[in-house]
């Protein structure tokens, strides 16, 4: 025998006590659906319901009845057209029959006080052909006759000659004579009927749902199913009892006394049925998960066959990356500030630039400039591409004022074009970015050709590399460019600063140094300085500090400026730039599959991150695009303070040679060199290789805060 779960047994609990369990084997007993249900649609008849409900409900009390004549002759003709669109009339001759059965049934019997579940099961052999939806629909359809019949002649009494005549003989008159007493029993029937048709309505969206994501079988829908029919049949009780307190109002005069049973009954349901509802719309939200799973599965794998499939624009994939209908704008120009079409897209290459709402200054900042420089010149083909901003946000969390503002902020300062909203961007895009795309905190830019196919899913490392001149950012442009470099100064430094090419063009020895330690520097720059006055040589030195660098490389910075140490960059963003171009290089060499044993430039570029991951500083020295000398902090410091020991090597074969020959006398087999990449960049291979010995090197996870 199967256990049945705790919760379950809670939840069975809530529809049903034993008594109703017994009542339930009577119901179902009448259900005999014989599939005429396919004659005819619930909505109309809802709609049609629901109308008479909200204009007969005395909402501000009967005294106000004559007040509300004129809105309610105003609505007369939407009334009318609802009914047509809804096909009410080809369906109303069929059930009409029914409808007024079922109203007599509750205008005899619930006249006479009789017993409120026989009158309930009376309606259900009425209604026993129908399904358990249409069975509900039809009864507050019967319902809404009478109760419709009774406002009508109360609300028109005092003006038409022919309802006054009839609310004489149903002494209307002395009800509303005494509306104020009356008036807490027609708002226990209101909340009562409020909640009948919260439940109907409920009933209905269940019948709604789209088969061809949800079927009869899967466990959200077969546990509604098994708890409809209770639905059902309190529901139609409760239409009973509202129809015995009308039914009582007629003709009893000034003789009805409103009992305290009466309002407790009423009451009483209306909790029950509010239980009821609130039951089914748990139900109702685990299937609209469902379907949404369903429908996001769905649009994946549509997702997944347009990205694989030939098209003549890139409309299609725009459409389908961000949300647009006819109606809808979907972009906003940085440029113009105003909302653009996806047309402006058209046969352009475009630049997804995907992020969260955590994109860092120093990443803008750097993206803003080479925009620009791009778009200073027209006529090169780098200008031709568009840059696009899609914000990923995490869709658990409510969108709140402080990521509006936050949203619109970042959307203020950028000069392309951005989705007008983080909403237009589907589930199932959002899934595809993360699990195709690989999204992860850190920036993509996914670059599009003109006909919408993916030709590099993040073209970040070759942007920082080479700006735009990386165009159109294909793995062949990449290829070509490193054929074209070779590791010299102006690979590693770029345009950092604008005095190293012009410390290149004088012929100047040029050192780039960094690290932390500010004893180091000041040892080291003071020696360094000796060392070029001693060989005669100009020397230019520039500090360049650490990755990530935070308030400790900030302070350097204002101790070298103030002490006139040596040269450093204005901005903290460029040396940020700095480094991120180094990591950058060593993602674009590992995506083409280059390592320290095939690639020369790939074995200049570990050691230089090696540096920054030592505890140490470090320096390398460069004079045009010759060989450079580098190494860490303590061994090159050393090397200096023995320059007298190289000093005659340094005249005879030149100062750079002379000190890579020291630096490798100085070099210990023994050394520890450490790595540091941030994960989230791109993909991280398996092996990698020390830079140094040609070693596997090992693997470790580190976490850490990026504040100081």
């Amino acid at each position: 025998m199967a256990v049945v779960p705790q919760k379950m047994r809670r939840e069975r609990s809530m529809f049903s006590s034993s008594d109703d369990t017994a009542m339930m084997k009577q119901i179902q007993a009448t259900h005999a659906p014989d599939g005429r249900g396919r004659e005819f649609s619930v909505k109309p008849l809802l709609h049609i319901v629901e109308d008479i409900f909200l204009r007969s409900t005395p909402a501000l009390g009967m005294t106000s009845i004559v007040q509300q004549q004129g809105a309610h002759q105003a609505q007369l003709d939407e009334l009318e057209e609802k009914a047509l669109q809804n096909g009410f009339h080809e369906t109303i001759e069929m059930l009409s029959y029914t409808i007024n059965k079922i109203s007599c049934e509750m205008s005899c019997k619930c006249s006479g006080g009789g017993d409120a579940h026989a009158t309930t099961l009376a309606i259900f052999n009425l209604v026993s052909n129908y399904s358990w939806d249409e069975k509900v629909v039809l009864a507050l359809a019967g319902f809404a006759v009478n109760y419709g019949e009774f406002w009508l002649v109360a609300q028109l009494y005092l003006t038409n000659p022919l309802a006054k005549a009839v609310a004489l003989l149903k002494q209307l008159p002395d009800i509303i004579e005494r509306a104020d007493n009356l008036n807490p029993k027609f708002e226990e029937l209101t909340t009562l009927i409020k909640a009948v048709m919260d439940v109907a309505r409920c009933i209905f969206e269940f019948k709604e749902l789209p088969s061809q994501y949800i079927t009869p079988d899967t466990p959200e829908m077969l546990t509604a199913t098994a708890h409809i029919p209770t639905a059902v049949y309190w529901t139609i009780r409760s239409v009973v009892a509202c129809a015995s307190q009308v039914m009582g109002l007629i003709g009893m005069g000034h003789e009805y006394i409103a009992s305290t049973t009466e309002a407790w009954e009423l009451s009483s349901l209306a909790h029950k049925v509010n239980n009821i509802h609130s039951h089914l719309m748990k139900q109702l939200t685990l299937c609209f998960q469902h379907i949404d799973e369903k429908r996001h599965i769905e649009a994946f794998q549509t997702l997944v066959s347009l990205f694989e499939a030939f098209h003549i624009d890139n409309m299609k994939i725009l459409k389908a990356l961000i949300y647009a209908k006819d109606d809808q704008l979907p972009l906003f120009d940085g440029s113009t500030k105003k909302r653009a079409s996806l047309d402006v897209l058209r046969r352009r290459s475009v630049l997804l630039l995907i992020s969260d709402l955590e994109i860092s200054h120093e990443e803008l900042s750097m993206l803003q400039q080479m925009y620009s420089e791009a778009r200073e010149q027209p006529g090169r083909p780098e200008s031709q591409y568009e840059v696009v901003w899609l914000p990923v946000v995490d869709r658990s969390s409510p969108w709140s004022e402080t990521k509006q503002k936050l949203f619109e902020d970042f959307q203020r300062i950028m000069p392309w074009y951005s989705v007008h909203h983080p909403s237009l961007l589907d589930v199932a895009v959002i899934r595809y970015i993360k699990e195709v795309w690989h999204f992860n905190k850190r920036p993509l830019l996914v670059v599009l050709d003109p006909q919408g196919r993916v030709v590099n899913p993040n073209a970040i490392h070759m942007m920082w590399i080479w700006g735009s001149l990386a165009f159109p950012f294909t793995s062949l442009k990449e290829e070509a460019l490193w054929k074209e470099e070779t590791w010299q100064i102006e690979l590693l430094a770029d345009s950092i600063d604008p005095l190293i090419l012009y410390w290149i063009d004088q012929g100047k020895y040029i050192c780039l140094y960094g690290g932390e330690d500010i004893e180091w520097i000041r040892k080291f720059t003071a020696t360094a300085k000796e060392v070029a006055s001693k060989a005669a040589i100009t020397l230019e030195m520039l500090y360049v500090g650490k990755c990530n660098p935070r308030e400790k490389v900030r302070e350097n910075n204002v101790i070298i400026k103030n002490e006139k140490l040596s040269h450093v960059l204005p901005d903290l963003t460029l040396i940020w730039f700095f480094w991120v171009r180094l990591e950058s290089m060593w993602h674009s060499k590992v995506q083409l599959k280059r390592t320290v044993e095939n690639d020369a430039i790939m074995q200049e570029i570990m050691t230089m991150l090696s540096f920054d991951g030592s505890d140490q500083g470090w320096a390398v020295i460069s004079r045009g695009p010759a060989d450079m000398a580098k190494a860490k902090g303590e061994t090159i410091l050393k090397s200096f303070v023995d320059f007298e020991t190289w000093r005659d090597g340094a005249q005879e074969k030149g100062f750079l040679p002379a000190l890579i020959d020291n630096l490798l006398a100085l070099h210990s087999p023994l050394h520890c060199n450490r790595l540091i990449l941030p994960g989230a960049t791109g993909s991280i291979p398996e092996k990698v290789v020390c830079a140094e010995c040609g070693r596997p090197m090992k693997k470790f996870i580190m976490y850490r805060c990026c504040t100081d």
